[in-house]
């Protein structure tokens, strides 16, 4: 313990002694701190505001969409136009394993009004399931379609936020009434804002969604404008949609390897592009963090010889009074860590800053803003640690192998 203490004073006064190189020296390791912590933090950031981006629509999803044949198959020629309905999406959740939700999906634009105001925005016809799905969440106070909307053909309904500025203003719009045509329907929730950077059909912000069993009964509806399914694994998203596809053709006589009979728009295809492509970001921004490190070690390494060199007789008396090699390897390895390590607290205490003053910058809705997340720190940890280690070794290693003779001469 008087050891490391009589080491870490006589460090600070190195340092004391030394201020200009010591601060070019650390500055290699301040700098390369910073610019790993940012740059990978800036990844992380970007990656989750992507994610977010494209979840808007849902996650793990898969919309189908009905086609026409484009293949001959057993005595049925091509351009048969298909057609879904509701038996079809139980057809699925029976036979296709794999899939977590399913939700038909009726769609149709009607003219909808609340006193003067009028609109005509896509009017959806789906189940429960579809909430969780598509991220519909209500407002606090409101709800979504439940089981009893459906089992009693409720005229109920939940309205996307754009309609509800435009319909009801300001003012709070549960529990009121607004005409599909001249049906009325009692607003029951109200979609909360979100950010959604691809759609079908409509955006939902700008949709109404009603009972799938009432939109059949108001508007005659008989055929579903699409299917949507949820799957458990994204990663088995082209195996499932094989195996839909195999169900509703053993149905409906059309070759299973027929993709333009039945269209399906996979976006788990998202999930893996994500995925890879901020992998590669990642290690790439982690390896220009990593050079600059590295670059900074062999300062640090080659400022350490230096020490060595000018610290020759100091070293040979230390010898020559009983210290042992190991001493003296512990003494010069434990002043090159004090170095890396008080230039990367201090790298870490600005990337935070830098990090912290770029959450007040509006640029989340592009690219994200950076995120110091755990993973960051403990690569940024280990990189440091290393090139400590290597830096550290080397000339400690050269200076408990001088010789006593040597130094005292010198």
């Amino acid at each position: 313990m008087n050891h490391l203490s009589t080491i870490i004073s006589e460090f600070a006064l190195d340092l004391r002694a030394q201020k200009l190189r010591a601060f070019l020296t650390m500055f290699g390791i301040v700098w390369g701190t910073v610019t790993i912590i940012v740059l990978i933090a800036f990844g992380v950031g970007f990656k989750k505001q992507m994610s977010i981006n494209m979840h808007g629509i849902g996650e793990s999803i898969a919309i189908m969409f009905p086609g026409k044949t484009t293949k001959a198959w057993e005595g049925f020629g091509i351009g048969r136009p298909m057609s879904f309905i509701e038996e079809d999406t139980r057809l699925i959740a029976s036979q296709v394993k794999g899939i977590k939700a399913i939700s038909p999906e009726f769609g149709r634009r009607t003219v909808t009004h609340v006193g003067q105001n009028i609109l005509t925005p896509l009017i959806s016809g789906v189940v429960p399931a579809y909430a969780d799905m598509r991220n519909i969440i209500p407002e606090e106070g409101g709800r979504f379609i439940d089981d009893l909307d459906l089992k009693h053909r409720r005229r109920v309904c939940v309205i996307g936020d754009k309609v509800k500025e435009f319909l009801f203003g300001e003012s709070n719009a549960l529990g009121k009434v607004l005409y599909v045509g001249e049906t009325p329907f009692t607003v029951i929730g109200v979609m909360q804002k979100k950010t959604q950077s691809s759609s079908y059909n409509s955006r939902d912000q700008d949709r109404i969604f009603i009972p799938a069993t009432t939109h059949s009964s108001v508007f005659g509806s008989m055929y579903l404008n699409n299917i949507i399914y949820q799957v458990e694994d994204p990663r088995q998203g082209d195996a499932v949609s094989e195996q839909v596809r195999a169900a509703l053709a053993k149905r409906y006589k059309f070759d299973p390897a027929d993709k333009d009979a039945v269209w399906i728009w996979d976006t788990t295809m998202f999930d893996k592009f994500i995925f890879y492509f901020f992998l590669g970001f990642n290690i790439f921004m982690g390896l220009i963090g990593s050079f600059t490190l590295g670059v900074a070690g062999l300062g640090v390494a080659n400022i350490m010889f230096i020490v060595v060199q000018e610290r020759v007789k100091e070293i040979g008396v230390k010898r020559a009074v009983g210290a042992k090699r190991s001493n003296i390897l512990f003494q010069f390895f434990m002043e090159t860590c004090f170095l890396v390590g008080l230039g990367s607290a201090l790298g870490f205490l600005i990337a935070y800053g830098i990090i912290t003053a770029l959450q007040y910058v509006p640029i989340k809705e592009y690219v994200g803003t950076p995120e110091l997340s755990t993973e960051v720190a403990v690569a940024t940890v280990v990189i440091l640690s290393f090139i400590g280690l290597m830096a550290g070794l080397m000339p400690a290693r050269r200076a408990a192998n001088l010789d006593v003779v040597e130094c005292l001469r010198a």
